[in-house]
């Protein structure tokens, strides 16, 4: 007969044995490995400035793309000259008649000077033109880059010495004032001398010109990178294997520069907004009646002891845009590598 001692003892050992069973099943869970997609958004959710960037970022292409929306909801649009419409709402100077740049409930953020459009639509779609003129410009300049970037590193010899000093040739350019030469010149050629340029003509210019100036630093990063990782084993694995330089390129280079590539690409969509407004300030790049923010400028430029609440607001739009897009960019970096971590 069994003691009571003894089923005591077997009860223990029954429970010990589920415990064990159930931490074994456990387990599996608790060592799962995580990618290094998930790592990097880990780290990144973990960084508020990163976050907070991103959400201003969203919000500023959001806004941009939601602007003729906006603009029916709104009631106005960034063409009709309301203060000629309207002598009240300018002076005998031509400046807003109103306080604060004309500030009213119907015009939220006040009138233009001189020509009396509504400045928060001028903004909206300012902000919209130079955006999408500067996101596609810094596709065309990463496409570029990283194309000669990874062909010079991975082939060498000639390849690489010839676009290598392409790239020198390139650099040797100064960038602004190659921009206020060449502008004219590319519109000239596609529209005659008595006609008006067409807007898509001087954005497809604007683009053009920026990606000629603005791939080499990325070519340069890219080549760098590709010179370390085409002796690494998988690299020679694959050709032993018999892949094709073109396979190897894709398959095995490629996605180890997603990193340089998109953390230089996060610095270099800020520096190109702001060279869309450098031309279009200086007058060679978007032109009345396109909106735009370096347009903006160069009429708060002229006015700006008579009403300098004109260029408060796109100049507080265009800061608060670059800063939060580098601070992205940081916060980019670090998640990806939490070596470079502040």
């Amino acid at each position: 007969m069994t003691s009571p001692i003894e089923i005591e003892s077997a009860e223990a050992s029954a429970e010990v044995d589920e415990k064990i069973k159930q931490k074994r099943s456990d387990e599996p869970e608790k060592l799962e490995g995580r990618s290094p997609g998930q790592l990097m958004w880990r780290r990144f959710k973990r960084d508020r400035a990163g976050v907070v960037s991103a959400y201003i970022v969203l919000f500023f292409f959001l806004i941009a793309a939601l602007a003729p929306l906006i603009s029916k909801l709104y009631g106005k649009d960034p063409y009709t000259l309301y203060g000629q419409d309207d002598p009240t709402l300018l002076n005998e100077f031509n400046m807003p008649a109103g306080p604060n740049g004309g500030i009213t409930s119907e015009f939220w953020f006040g009138i233009e000077p001189n020509l009396g459009r509504d400045v928060f639509m001028q903004l909206l779609y300012g902000m919209r033109t130079s955006l999408y003129t500067a996101l596609a410009a810094t596709l065309a300049m990463v496409i570029m880059g990283v194309l000669i970037g990874l062909v010079g590193g991975y082939f060498g010899g000639r390849i690489d010495y010839w676009l290598g000093r392409l790239t020198d040739f390139a650099l040797a350019f100064p960038n602004q004032l190659f921009m206020i030469a060449a502008m004219p010149v590319i519109t000239a050629v596609f529209v005659a001398p008595d006609e008006e340029t067409p807007t898509y003509v001087r954005a497809l210019a604007i683009v053009g010109v920026l990606w000629l100036l603005g791939w080499m630093g990325l070519a340069r990063l890219v080549r760098a990178v590709t010179l370390s990782l085409r002796e690494r084993e998988f690299v020679e694995a694959a050709r032993v294997a018999g892949a094709s330089p073109w396979r190897i390129i894709r398959k095995e280079l490629l996605p180890n520069l997603v990193t340089p590539i998109l953390v230089q690409g996060t610095y270099m969509l800020p520096g190109t907004i702001l060279s869309v407004a450098f031309l279009s300030f200086v007058g060679v790049g978007y032109t009345e009646p396109t909106p735009d923010w370096g347009r903006m400028f160069a009429i708060g430029s002229d006015i700006y002891e008579q009403d300098p609440v004109y260029m408060f607001f796109p100049g507080v739009a265009m800061v608060v845009f670059v800063v939060a897009f580098n601070l992205l960019g940081d916060s980019v970096r670090d998640a990806f590598d939490p070596k470079t971590g502040r």
